[in-house]
């Protein structure tokens, strides 16, 4: 049964109070989901690959078949924690520090900070929604000309529940999912990832996490970007200042190989691709959540 209708800091979402209830659209699995710390990356409201590798991490959660479909036994289990949507009102400090993009990598050193472009994009990633799917649920939104006292419908994503630290991370290349573990094996977090396009350069085996820096700067180097005119024409490094729009987004998670580590990305729906150069890429919202679950020392399994 498919939906018919198919960061910097935000208003609190605010759902009226309801009893729990099976999830009866594709946007409602999702959203029930998100409230279990299973990520299917943006949420859209369609059953894409992420959201049917998200369903078979909580189908093992709870002992299911691992089918990645929305079956009756699923169903049965994935209840809503609470109201599917919610409604935000915009503060003030919602709509400020929005600040267009340097088009070039010389353009973006020269800025203070990576911050949101517009609101649409700090509220999609605040509740982890595709921007189109923020547009269909607030038709008649006027997002440009958005004030302070405006209401918002979006995902009411939150987990709300303390997450156990993990006893190690689970990369798997061929689905492009991560996954943290406890000691039993249990899944505590899941989320898709990108990985590396040269496959050459996926790291496979085992690996451990050395560095966690919430809201990190990058450093632009030509070489690693052999294909940028812009690179090979300015011929040295450039620091580029922290943001969500930074190319590593709002956390680094170093492993112990060199210039290999997590991170999270400013383009959230191309999360699940082979397009990195070699890192792992989350989106902002699932790169803060590993940033709180994560450790120096963390083991890190990755899997073929």
């Amino acid at each position: 049964m498919e939906d018919p209708g198919a960061s910097a800091g935000v208003g609190e979402a605010v759902a009226p109070a309801a009893e729990p209830r099976v999830a009866a659209t594709w946007l409602e699995v999702q959203v029930a989901l998100a409230q279990r710390g299973f990520s299917s990356g943006s949420i859209d409201g369609t059953p894409g690959p992420q959201t049917r590798a998200a369903l078979r991490a909580f189908q093992e959660s709870e002992a299911l078949g691992l089918t990645g479909e929305w079956d009756e036994a699923t169903r049965a289990r994935l209840t809503l924690l609470r109201t599917p949507l919610a409604e935000v009102t915009l503060r003030e400090e919602d709509l400020a520090g929005l600040s267009p993009l340097g088009a070039t990598w010389l353009e973006k050193s020269q800025q203070p900070s990576l911050a949101h472009e517009t609101l649409l994009e700090r509220i999609a990633e605040r509740f982890r929604a595709h921007p189109r799917l923020l547009q269909r649920i607030n038709p008649a939104f006027d997002w440009p000309r958005a004030v302070p006292g405006a209401r918002v419908t979006v995902p009411d994503v939150e987990s709300r529940r303390r997450l156990p630290s993990p006893a190690h991370l689970h990369i798997r290349l061929a689905e492009r999912v991560l996954q943290a573990r406890d000691a039993r094996g249990a899944i505590v977090f899941h989320c898709p990832v990108s990985i590396a396009r040269d496959v050459a350069k996926r790291p496979v085996g085992e690996l451990r996490v050395t560095v966690v820096i919430p809201d990190p700067d990058y450093t632009f180097k030509p070489e690693t970007f052999p294909e940028s005119e812009e690179g090979r024409r300015l011929g040295r490094r450039l620091m580029i200042p922290p943001g969500p729009n930074n190319p590593v987004g709002v956390a680094w998670i170093g492993l112990d190989r060199p210039g290999y580590g997590l991170h999270g990305t400013p383009s959230p729906e191309q999360v699940g691709r082979t397009e990195s150069h070699g890192c792992f890429r989350l989106a902002n919202w699932d790169a803060r959540t590993l940033l709180q679950l994560a450790w120096v020392g963390l083991p890190v399994r990755v899997e073929p």
